[in-house]
């Protein structure tokens, strides 16, 4: 096999109290072929300031090739991107995944799942988004010595997920940079708590104990800041019946659950601010990233 398209999903981390730990995918994808050239390296269809060696599709695709001893000789052509970049829908993990997935299927499919994971998470730096995209799902993981782990849970399909994203992006990096250097030990206790019972209230559809288990004082208040409309926006969500509302990831995306579909009333009622907010809805991806 000299070709071949790989579809990665979309992915939230955080889900409120899940800082860095916790991700869940959706049926959002971006779609990338990957096919092997005699020499070089080669880029189609992206946006031309990411058309070189620092493009995390070929990043991760050279990665692997280099671990399994693999030329790295590729054409890289994007072929439906529906993932917005910098909104906290995990766009770079959709790359870095791609990469290595293909490089591995490209070249006798010598690596297991777990250490595409492991390879992709060095890359990316924390493992939230890139276990979702790869194994679907709600996953929460740890990262042991190096390695990382996952837990996959399912999710209930009377829970409704709505996306809201504005024309400004936020940095993984300038999200960061507003957290503070320490907290305080009632406040990591009070998202430890509520992160134990995370999966249990979404796989249960549970909108209390989802209510309660998405809360989170140890990164949102922080990063606030940084989101224009935040605000008015928290308060239309919960107006059209949200039960809880978050920052999607690093931001800008911010994510709304409910028991019911709120996205057409909240684009009405978001429809007059500034920054062009938008509301879509989603829906879980339970397989995570394959060949398409």
């Amino acid at each position: 096999m000299d070709k071949i398209k790989i579809k990665v999903p979309a992915t939230s981390a955080n889900l409120g109290s899940g800082f860095d730990c916790m991700g869940i995918a959706f049926q959002k994808y971006n779609v990338f072929e990957f096919e092997k050239i005699p020499c070089g390296v080669e880029f189609e269809g992206c946006d031309e300031k990411y058309a070189n060696m620092n493009n995390l599709s070929y990043v991760a695709y050279k990665t692997v090739c280099d671990k399994i001893g693999a030329k790295p000789y590729v054409k890289i052509t994007e072929i439906d991107i529906d993932v917005p970049v910098s909104r906290g829908l995990g766009s770079s993990a959709t790359l870095i995944v791609a990469g290595a997935i293909a490089a591995n299927e490209l070249n006798g499919r010598r690596l297991t799942k777990e250490q595409i994971f492991a390879i992709c998470n060095d890359i990316e730096g924390h493992p939230d988004n890139i276990a979702a995209a790869i194994y679907g799902g709600l996953c929460a993981s740890v990262v042991i010595d190096g390695t990382p782990i996952t837990v996959k849970y399912p999710v209930s399909d009377e829970i409704y997920f709505t996306a809201v994203v504005p024309d400004f992006e936020v940095s993984t990096r300038d999200a960061r940079s507003t957290l503070p250097a320490q907290i305080n030990y009632s406040d990591a206790i009070f998202n430890l708590s509520r992160t134990a019972i995370l999966p249990h209230a979404l796989e249960s559809a549970n909108f209390p104990l989802i209510k309660i288990a998405t809360q989170d004082k140890i990164h949102e208040r922080y990063k606030r800041c940084l989101f224009r409309n935040i605000s008015e926006i928290e308060t239309l969500a919960y107006e059209c019946g949200a039960v809880a509302f978050l920052i999607s990831g690093a931001g800008s995306t911010c994510l709304c659950i409910s028991d019911k579909p709120i996205y057409n009333e909240l684009n009405e009622k978001i429809s007059r601010l500034e920054n062009n907010w938008k509301a879509f809805s989603l829906t879980v991806d339970g397989e995570g990233a394959r060949e398409a």
